[in-house]
């Protein structure tokens, strides 16, 4: 994580989150992004993920954007919540294309993180 300029007198920071792999749209995937978040006046962070993710599947690769609000965890981690969306010309994974998907982003003191998605209907 890096300090970048404050948001409206608020510190503000980017990191990245690379080499993640898991299962979307039923097919395995790993993910690189760069993501800032700024704190706001109540504590807790507006984050966002300007078009700055890549998804990668066996057949091609895709990219993402997302926003959420998060807080920090008792345990010294972070907790987010928002939406991402995603484009590919994949075939594995097309069927995101125009879908609103909403997540929980979680990572831990020791910078472990999951990444639960769900389609927003």
């Amino acid at each position: 994580m890096k300090a970048i300029p404050a948001v409206d007198g608020n510190p503000a920071f980017e990191t990245v989150a690379s080499g993640l792999s898991g299962t979307l749209a039923g097919t395995d995937v790993t993910s690189f992004a760069t993501y800032s978040a700024a704190m706001r006046d109540d504590g807790s962070f507006y984050g966002e993920c300007p078009n700055s993710g890549v998804i990668m599947a066996a057949d091609g690769v895709g990219t993402f954007r997302a926003t959420g609000i998060g807080s920090p965890t008792a345990d010294g981690g972070f907790a987010f919540k928002g939406v991402v969306y995603f484009e590919s010309a994949a075939a594995s994974l097309s069927s995101l294309n125009g879908v609103a998907v909403v997540y929980d982003w979680n990572v831990d003191a020791n910078g472990d993180a999951s990444w639960d998605l769900w389609e927003w209907k």
